[in-house]
């Protein structure tokens, strides 16, 4: 089990406006570049939980105590990261394996086009479909729209939960296939680095 946290880099050169006052330039942490919502606090932030919170009691107590800070800043400042979008999400990521889930299959499905978004909205609502997405079709090979991925400890199982998926589809669900795992690849988002990067002169 990890407790993920997914960050992005924000494309804005707009400062952000912010509660905090150090981001402004006037506290122990100044802005790690011009017009950047991440001051070098935020960034520290950032490096520290990109590969997992720690797992213990209390994760951001620890995370402050790494970082000589108070708890309260920081879950203030994650808080803020992600009302801006900086970070994406906090999220327990499972090893599905781990678990005994050896069954991973990724349910496609081709759905009328108009009816695509209310069909994904439903299909992500059931509690053993991890994924929904709806994606581009490729014919004349590929005429599946919409991905629901499912895990289970068998693939009986799978199929079962497939199932369901049809029948709650019903008609919508014109044709569909399972495209099953065969190998774990280790998954990994965007990382920066530690060290703030230099603005490059004119």
């Amino acid at each position: 089990m990890k407790i993920h946290s997914s960050a992005t880099l924000p494309r804005s050169t707009d400062p952000a406006p912010d509660k905090h006052s150090n981001r402004a330039g006037n506290g122990p942490f100044p802005p790690s570049s011009p017009g950047s919502p991440l001051d070098a606090l935020d960034r520290r932030i950032v490096v520290a939980v990109q590969e997992g919170l720690p797992l213990c009691a209390h994760p951001y107590h620890e995370l402050a105590r790494r970082l000589s800070v108070t708890p309260e800043e920081v879950m203030d400042r994650m808080q803020r990261m992600l009302e801006l979008g900086i970070i994406r999400r906090i999220a327990a990521v499972p090893n599905h394996y781990a678990l005994g889930y050896r069954a991973n299959g990724m349910s496609v499905w081709d759905v009328p086009d108009e009816r695509v978004e209310a069909a994904g909205r439903r299909v992500a609502d059931l509690t053993f479909v991890s994924h929904c997405y709806e994606r581009p079709r490729r014919f004349p090979d590929w005429p599946y729209n919409l991905f629901a991925m499912v895990h289970g400890h068998t693939r009986a199982e799978v199929e079962d939960q497939v199932g369901r998926i049809a029948a709650l589809l019903g008609a919508d669900a014109r044709a569909h296939a399972v495209l099953y795992s065969t190998r774990i690849l280790k998954k990994s988002g965007l990382r920066i680095d530690a060290v703030t990067p230099r603005r490059k002169e004119d």
